[in-house]
């Protein structure tokens, strides 16, 4: 293998900012943030917007719409009254 062409391959901690929930891993993923993780050591520190923790689809609070029962309502209703 050549030297010095691959990315440093490391343990990054993942924190989703609004459920207040981290998790380590490993990534190549860039960062100057650090946090102290529970085993006391120092890791690089990447802030997420949303995880499995606060997606709605994860989290149960996930909305399906039922578009095809709101068509049929309407064409049953408003067909009722036209004249062919």
């Amino acid at each position: 293998m050549k030297p010095d062409i691959h990315p440093n391959y490391r343990e990054v901690v993942f924190q989703d900012v609004t459920a207040n929930f981290a998790f380590l891993t490993r990534s190549t993923i860039t960062t100057t943030d650090t946090i102290k993780w529970e085993d006391g050591k120092e890791y690089p520190l990447v802030k997420l917007e949303i995880s499995s923790a606060s997606h709605p689809f994860y989290t149960g609070k996930h909305k399906v719409i039922d578009a095809g029962g709101r068509v049929d309502k309407f064409r049953k209703r408003y067909a009722a009254g036209a004249k062919p």
